[in-house]
């Protein structure tokens, strides 16, 4: 890849703050699966319950936690205001909802919206079927960008140098990425031909990259200046996304994803070329061995 990495990327971080610590503690009580307990937020931040309860007594004091019952801690009132505030006001969000509602239903698979936060995706909106069985993804969930179909199409549409960077960063002692599952790909030259592969065909595909027996397809959306802002992608069971779904879906949601981005003023590929000028370099140069 494009930086040496020889251990652990945390080897030579500063010490955390207070702020720093504060905002630990807030990731952590804004995790799905209702209130969090004190002891379960100190083994996520790696702090001190001492440390993480006078965090919490702050954040009450100001709206920002809640306590809940059997002593645990939930998002207060003034934190879900600001989260709802700033999803209603982001103009890509706005323009994904239809366009996942409208996959949703022609797909009868979880639709979704993700950003990158470094080299995560963050799930920020989605719309589910009704079905006997729910997928477990849900707004705020994170997932390392190299397994999942989100992440690696937002990949797919940086350049090989940038890309490289942002990955390498997770290297595990510079030579494999982490694994979430026994089909994640962790050999960065191996990720590299998916990546080149997605940006080829406008779409990536997550094959039990992140979760067994989920399969996922999603594709980029690109602001007015070709940078990646976000992805859609559906999410199923891999018995109702086999082969034949995925080379459905595929231009299905990478058509969605296009059209998010004509409305932030991306303009739309030519007809008749198989990937824009733009991804055809990014295919052809970078490599992250």
């Amino acid at each position: 890849m494009g930086k040496p990495v020889n251990t652990s990327s945390h080897a030579h971080e500063p010490a955390k703050g207070p702020v720093d610590k504060a905002m630990d503690v807030l990731e952590a009580l804004a995790r799905a699966g209702g209130p969090q307990r004190l002891g379960e937020i100190a083994r996520r931040t790696g702090l001190t319950k001492p440390t993480v309860h006078r965090h919490l007594r702050a954040l009450a004091e100001c709206g920002f936690a809640q306590a809940a019952e059997g002593g645990a801690y939930r998002a207060g009132p003034r934190l879900l205001g600001l989260a709802a505030a700033a999803l209603h006001t982001g103009p890509d969000l706005r323009l994904a909802r239809p366009a996942l509602a409208d996959l949703r239903r022609r797909t009868g698979q979880l639709a979704h919206y993700a950003v990158r936060d470094g080299a995560q995706a963050v799930h920020l909106d989605m719309s589910e079927p009704a079905r006997e069985y729910r997928m477990s993804v849900r707004p705020g969930d994170r997932t390392p960008l190299h397994t999942s179909a989100v992440g690696l199409a937002m990949l797919s549409a940086l350049p090989p140098e940038q890309s490289d960077a942002i990955l390498a960063d997770v290297l595990l002692d510079g030579a494999a990425l982490p694994a979430r599952t026994p089909c994640s790909l962790t050999d960065p030259v191996a990720l590299r031909a998916a990546l080149d592969e997605t940006a080829r065909r406008g779409y990536a595909l997550d094959d039990e990259y992140d979760e067994p027996d989920v399969r996922s397809v999603a594709a980029p959306v690109l602001d007015a200046a070709g940078h990646p802002v976000g992805a859609i992608g559906v999410s199923g069971l891999t018995f109702s996304l086999d082969d034949a779904s995925v080379a459905v879906f595929g231009p299905m949601v990478r058509a969605a994803a296009r059209a998010v981005s004509a409305g932030l003023g991306r303009s739309a590929p030519q007809l008749g070329i198989a990937a824009p000028a733009d991804q055809a370099t990014r295919t052809t140069g970078g490599s992250m061995a």
